[in-house]
């Protein structure tokens, strides 16, 4: 086992190597860090312009193998991944925005999980009963809304009950407040701040999970390992449990452990709309800007939680069906 992980390992780190230098050269030619300073007013001089490209290494009149040759010496000797046109450290904005967002993506997508499973457990043993057709019909909705369409709804709900409280009870806009001190007093300004951008996504996440765990659920409950279970027996309770259900988790799992890096970068809108600094803002601002590196971290971020999803999926995976163990 200790060895298909390391290989697997190995893999996974020559993938985001490979990925990553793609993205530069990819980035480096479609990108203009130049036409940032073309448009200001008063127009600056032409070596002021070359002097500012030239201390961040974006400068275009240099070769493209020189600049990357100088951009991957400062990642391998100071872990350094460079500056946008504007002289702002992606190291640092990295830094910040990955917190950011892993505290709004990641409790969202557990929390969208740990409903869709539920929920598709519920209905497929309750196959087409009163229950299995009113909890469809409220995922086949919920999966209809468009993401923008709901973080809306959820603000206009949040300002409406701040209203009828008389004080602000739930945030709109932002990931924190300015000035709060203290463990407990940062944790319930943090939760305030998260409850109306996690209700959104987890309302506009939940539904896959749900009808993919029914449908795959569906799928063991009469095959032949749980009748035979079912004969010597256990429940449909327990055949379910102990037998279908496990089977029947790892496609579920697979799709979420994958999941995961799509959200961390995808999220534009719900952090937009809700003012959150993270990844996926990061993301949409560094293409507007013209900012190669800050384009290039984006993309090595999001190979190494891809690689980080892999690799906490193939454990989900062994743990769920012993059989798939390998030595």
């Amino acid at each position: 086992m200790i060895t298909y992980v390391v290989r697997r390992l190995f893999g996974w780190v020559l993938m985001i190597v490979l990925a990553t230098n793609l993205t530069y050269f990819l980035a480096s030619s479609f990108l203009d860090p130049r036409a940032n300073y073309l448009e200001r007013t008063p127009p600056v001089p032409e070596y002021a312009v070359d002097a500012n490209l030239d201390r961040y290494n974006l400068n275009d009149e240099e070769p493209l193998l020189h600049r990357w040759w100088d951009w991957a010496g400062g990642i391998v000797t100071d872990w350094s991944w460079g500056f946008s046109p504007e002289g702002v450290a992606v190291n640092g904005q990295v830094a910040s925005r990955i917190w950011v967002s892993a505290e709004l993506v990641l409790g969202a997508t557990i929390l969208a999980t740990v409903l869709g499973v539920t929920l598709g457990v519920f209905t497929a043993s309750r196959q087409y009963k009163a229950s299995d057709r009113f909890w469809q019909q409220v995922s086949v909705v919920a999966l209809n809304i468009p993401a923008p369409v709901m973080a809306l709804i959820a603000v206009v709900g949040g300002i409406t009950f701040n209203e009828q409280m008389g004080e602000t009870v739930l945030f709109v806009s932002g990931s924190g407040s300015v000035g709060v001190t203290g463990l407990w007093a940062t944790a319930l300004d943090t939760a305030r701040h998260l409850l109306l951008p996690t209700f959104s996504l987890v309302v506009t996440g939940y539904a896959g999970y749900h009808f993919l765990q029914r449908a795959l659920l569906l799928d063991h409950i009469n095959a032949d390992y749980v009748r035979t279970a079912r004969a010597k027996g256990l429940t449909k309770a327990a055949a379910i449990r102990r037998h279908a259900l496990p089977t029947s988790l790892i496609p579920v799992a697979t799709s979420v452990a994958f999941s995961i890096p799509a959200v961390f970068t995808g999220a534009v809108i719900s952090e937009s709309i809700f003012g959150w600094e993270g990844m996926g803002r990061y993301f949409v601002t560094t293409i507007a800007k013209n900012d190669i590196h800050g384009v290039v971290a984006v993309a090595a971020f999001g190979a190494l939680v891809t690689a980080i999803g892999a690799v906490l999926s193939d454990i989900v995976v062994v743990a769920l069906d012993p059989r798939t163990r390998v030595n």
